[in-house]
């Protein structure tokens, strides 16, 4: 199964370098690594380039970025991961012997960063999806072609993007919820304040359930870290 990995960017010089350096063993096993960059103004594209099989422009927006940089795959399989999320090792192995009985799949996340409640946030997102079915774009989203285009793609929406996925995906059946760790960053965690994400995120999930269209939350999340989005 060759996995074509995908990269949603907007103004990433600051660690695209060190991310994609990262996946540089799995281009060389004849895997496929894509940035759909949204506009960059720091020259992410320019750093992508020597170390990504393609960089495209794509529409800003990760939903649109992402369903650009399938539309470019060439791969059996896409794995969504953001610019701040480190793969485990041997992700494509496993990827690949859990799509052999799911259409997709997501791993444990971990979160990186110095508050110590860090650990029990990423304990609590893993147990809930597990629970739930629904994935969320930190855990590194894979699935295949078929069940890809079969759902449509991601919404196009500006939030709530990976939620929406997993319900389309989840009609074809559960997800492959892997114990393997990939790694993110805690950066906006840091900035904002563990305690007050939560609250954010809990409430807009909370409205997001209960029918308050994605463009209204958009307007309500975070303007800096709607911007990295």
């Amino acid at each position: 199964m060759r996995l074509s990995i995908i990269l949603p960017t907007l103004n990433e010089s600051d660690g695209i370098a060190d991310a994609l350096a990262t996946l540089q063993a799995l281009r060389r096993a004849g895997h496929e690594v894509i940035v759909a960059d949204g506009g960059s103004a720091d020259g992410t594209p320019s750093l992508a380039t020597p170390l990504a099989d393609r960089v495209i422009a794509a529409p800003r927006g990760r939903a649109r970025q992402m369903n650009a940089g399938a539309a470019a795959a060439s791969g059996d399989a896409l794995l969504f991961l953001h610019a701040d999320t480190r793969l485990p090792e041997g992700a494509a192995e496993r990827v690949a012997g859990a799509l052999v009985d799911h259409a997709w799949g997501r791993f444990d996340v971990a979160i990186q960063g110095r508050p110590a409640l860090l650990g029990v946030v990423a304990a609590m997102m893993n147990l809930r999806s597990r629970l739930t079915g629904i994935a969320t774009g930190d855990q590194a989203i894979f699935v295949t072609r078929a069940a890809f285009d079969a759902v449509g793609g991601y919404p196009d929406q500006p939030l709530m993007e990976d939620i929406e996925l997993s319900k389309r995906l989840k009609h074809l059946g559960p997800p492959a919820c892997l114990a393997d760790k990939a790694i993110t960053s805690g950066r906006r965690w840091e900035r904002h304040g563990v305690g007050r994400i939560i609250l954010l995120m809990w409430r807009l999930r909370f409205d997001y359930w209960r029918g308050v269209p994605a463009e209204r939350l958009a307007r309500r999340y975070d303007p800096d870290v709607s911007r990295e989005r």
